[in-house]
């Protein structure tokens, strides 16, 4: 089980990856509106534009994404269930947790859902 210092350090890691995610989506929506309103003179410029939206909306999928699991991570440590797989409800190992701070599953779950997706 972890200790109260190890869960406020990971509360504390937890609070910054999410304050830096929502400035990254910040940055990424001022990038986008300038991106549009640059003056677009052909095809050429029209494409690049596109792509650079196509990789943004990738981007921010994938931020909000993030943001949802580090969010599920803080409720679970207001009520005490942080480090506690939701399938099994056994113990998720420290080192995995430092690896992947969000996780909901622990490695054995992990490995299965991911096997069922498959």
């Amino acid at each position: 089980m972890l200790n109260q210092r190890e869960l406020e350090n990971f509360r504390r890691l937890l609070e910054e990856m999410q304050s830096k995610i929502k400035g990254n989506l910040l940055g990424i929506s001022s990038e986008s509106k300038g991106m549009k309103s640059n003056e677009l003179k052909d095809e050429a410029d029209y494409a690049l534009v596109e792509k650079g939206q196509n990789i943004n909306n990738t981007l921010v999928l994938r931020q909000i994404e993030t943001l949802k699991a580090i969010k599920r991570s803080l409720k679970r440590l207001d009520n005490g269930t942080y480090g506690i797989c939701e399938s099994c409800g056994e113990e998720i190992h420290i080192q995995r947790l430092q690896v992947k701070i969000f996780a909901d599953y622990c490695i054995s779950c992990r490995e299965k859902i991911e096997e069922e997706n498959k």
